[in-house]
């Protein structure tokens, strides 16, 4: 099979430049500020994921790379290129959407090879190229069968195939999983990682969901009303969170105030010990919610505030671990297992 490698850029300046940089872009649609003046650099290669809630700018964010949106100020490069006034179809972008927008009056093939048809690729060329690339998304031998003749997951993989075709150096993902079932969105957040990797190209993806950040990215960037919070890299962004909405959004965690600090906590460091124990905040369990795999614990503090304590279920069952409700326990934790944080960030 040849070796889909992105193409090269077409200008020398992109030497050693990030695959995409952006710099004090802003978006206003009238009163409202949907992307306020962000800088951000990707690089090559990386899986980068725009994490944040519904409004929060990632999807603003996103399709100004593409050129959908021109930036109110600010500049986007890609490879070193300024290409904030560029157009759509002449940049090294390819953009998946989450409904997947596939021809339904064309065959998987056909979909495969349109963009390369645009450009004028010599038939025998698209097709060996449009085999080439279904191998690679494992859907060999499908290139004769209509998008409705498919699954959800096999259509998303179609929409991949017809974005990768080309060879982009930068792959936009658009909430690519969201109209997935968990079972399915979790088998297809590992073959992308594994897709990403096979490439080396770079992908920009776009989600709400922080389990399948913290799953496939290199680096994330934590959005919240139209400014980023924190970028770093998954463990960075989980075990440091430097602001408490980054703290509250990615994963589950504690605020807690103690002599004047705010300290975030997760709930899976917290041990929780009988209140014989002698060590540790004391308290009382008022909620238990068990959901499988582990039992979630609320445990109201004596000196003020509550904790979210979080255990496997590795020897307990659910009868037991309910019984735990209106217990007195002691919490406590590593001092290496806390983070200082405040509104405005670190």
């Amino acid at each position: 099979m040849a070796t889909l490698a992105p193409t090269a850029p077409e200008t020398e300046s992109g030497a050693g430049a990030p695959a995409v940089r952006l710099s004090g872009i802003r978006r206003v649609y009238g009163d409202v500020v949907a992307v306020a003046g962000i800088d951000l650099q990707i690089g090559a290669g990386e899986f980068f994921t725009l994490l944040g809630p519904s409004g929060s700018g990632k999807t603003t964010t996103l399709r100004v790379i593409a050129g959908f949106e021109r930036p109110d100020a600010g500049r986007v490069e890609l490879q070193g290129v300024d290409v904030t006034n560029v157009a759509p179809a002449q940049r090294v972008v390819n953009t998946v959407f989450q409904d997947y927008a596939l021809f339904p009056h064309m065959t998987v093939a056909e979909n495969v090879e349109y963009g390369l048809r645009v450009k004028g690729i010599s038939r025998a060329d698209r097709r060996a190229r449009a085999q080439e690339v279904l191998e690679r998304v494992r859907l060999p031998g499908l290139g004769k069968r209509k998008p409705v003749q498919l699954s959800g997951g096999q259509r998303q993989r179609v929409a991949l195939a017809r974005a990768i075709v080309n060879r982009p150096p930068v792959l936009l993902l658009d909430e690519p999983l969201g109209a997935l079932d968990l079972k399915l969105r979790q088998e297809m957040q590992i073959f992308l990682k594994e897709l990403q990797r096979e490439l080396a190209i770079t992908f920009v993806y776009v989600t709400h969901d922080q389990e399948e950040a913290l799953t496939m990215s290199d680096r994330l960037a934590v959005f919240n009303e139209g400014q980023i919070e924190q970028v770093g890299s998954p463990a960075e962004v989980y075990e440091h969170p430097q602001t408490e909405f980054v703290a509250g959004f990615v994963g589950v965690s504690n605020v807690l105030e103690r002599d004047g600090r705010r300290i975030t906590i997760r709930p899976e460091k917290i041990r929780m010990s009988d209140e014989q124990a002698g060590e540790g905040e004391p308290g009382t369990v008022r909620e238990v919610v068990y959901v499988g795999m582990v039992t979630r614990y609320v445990v109201d503090l004596d000196a003020g505030g509550e904790l979210v304590v979080v255990r496997q279920n590795l020897e307990t069952s659910s009868q037991e671990a309910l019984s735990e409700q209106g217990k007195r326990v002691r919490l406590s934790w590593r001092p290496e297992h806390t983070y200082e944080i405040n509104k405005e960030g670190t």
